[in-house]
């Protein structure tokens, strides 16, 4: 039951973030990792909103935005079945 209300807040969380940029967001992106990743490119948007989701998160884990941005680099959120697929002909 952990993991289903797990999906759905992040599930929820990436719909939010395609529709607060309007469709410009990636689409399998958190606002969490789309946070740290603008930080890391200059974007004052990164500059604002990692530091409030990292302090909001804080009591569950340190770090928050820069763990979610390398989860999404390394595709720990992908079914098992969708990782290191280099051959889609299999």
């Amino acid at each position: 039951m952990r993991q289903r209300l797990l999906n759905i807040a992040i599930a929820l969380d990436q719909l939010l973030w395609v529709v607060l940029t309007l469709g410009k967001g990636m689409p399998d992106e958190t606002i969490s990792a789309a946070a740290y990743r603008m930080e890391q490119q200059g974007k004052l948007a990164g500059r604002v909103l990692r530091p409030i989701i990292d302090a909001l998160f804080r009591p569950l884990e340190r770090d928050h935005c820069r763990l979610s941005y390398w989860s999404e680099i390394m595709g720990h959120q992908l079914p098992t079945i969708y990782r290191c697929r280099h051959d889609i002909r299999d």
